[in-house]
């Protein structure tokens, strides 16, 4: 994976953004974490989120000084984990603040550096980090807890759309064969009952390495020969070897679904899942559908 460039000339005297005095300051490294910290916390909060731009490479991003001064004044932080986006931790080191509260999702999900770190594709994950924020608004601001639970309830419902449709998916399409460009939607296939092939050529490409000769002969064969029903590709990375792996499998006529890292503008995390899945579902039924 290509590592996240950062300057860490940032720490120091950083003189903080100015937040409504009855607001909490939120700051998420992915704006899809932030979605969920701005449902959860309605008014009462105020949310920044880094990662926000769908036609970015999110791997490449490099933080600025803006970034290190919104991370200092938060009373909240919410980042990925797993080796993702690992200058958030080396900022939050660099500017310590009594009483900043900080949450992790691949801690709430048992993931580790070279796991898989696209946390949110798994469906388990979101329920978890929303609970999680609501208990960290609710310490800081017991007043509001009332506010926080039901808005993790309104979130709750729309996240179990997510999970009917992840159910009636797996219901039609349980042990279709498919493959990815790399990993990124790798625990929403898992959880599809997908069968993922050419793993290994995925995480090559996830690492920034160059598949094997091999590998690459057996991702350019299976599509080829359409022994797979869908290719996943991020839509967000574009590159040479991406283009070629789609043009074969337009020439045979395998469907192609693009998945992000970032949540597009104007959509929820639940809508954002939800298209993906519609994709999805409308890939593995085939020209027939």
């Amino acid at each position: 994976m290509k590592r996240l460039l950062l300057a860490l000339g940032l720490a120091g005297s950083l003189a903080a953004p100015a937040f409504a005095a009855d607001q909490i300051p939120v700051v998420a490294a992915e704006n899809f974490y932030g979605d969920i910290g701005a449902a959860i916390g309605g008014s009462h909060v105020a949310v920044t989120s880094i990662l926000s731009n769908p036609d970015e490479d999110p791997h490449l991003f490099e933080a600025s000084p803006s970034v290190a001064r919104n991370l200092a004044a938060a009373r909240l932080v919410i980042y990925n984990g797993a080796d993702y986006d690992p200058w958030v931790a080396k900022l939050l080191a660099a500017n310590s603040a009594p009483g900043r509260s900080v949450i992790v999702a691949a801690d709430l999900t048992g993931k580790k550096p070279g796991d898989n770190p696209h946390l949110w594709y798994d469906p388990a994950t979101m329920p978890a980090v929303a609970a999680a924020i609501a208990a960290r608004l609710a310490a800081i601001d017991p007043a509001d807890k009332a506010d926080f639970d039901a808005n993790l309830a309104a979130l709750d419902a729309s996240l179990q759309q997510v999970a009917t449709k992840v159910a009636a998916i797996k219901a039609k399409f349980a042990g279709a064969e498919v493959t990815a460009t790399e990993p990124v939607f790798g625990y929403m296939a898992s959880a599809l009952g997908l069968k993922m092939r050419n793993e290994s050529f995925q995480l090559a490409v996830m690492n920034d390495t160059e598949p094997s000769a091999r590998d690459t002969a057996a991702m350019e064969s299976d599509l080829k020969n359409a022994r797979v029903k869908v290719l996943f590709y991020n839509s967000q990375v574009t590159d040479p070897l991406t283009e070629r792996l789609l043009k074969l499998a337009n020439a045979a006529h395998v469907p192609v679904v693009g998945v992000s890292e970032t949540e597009p503008s104007g959509k929820t995390f639940a809508t954002w899942m939800l298209d993906q899945l519609d994709a999805t579902d409308k890939a593995l039924a085939g020209p027939s559908s």
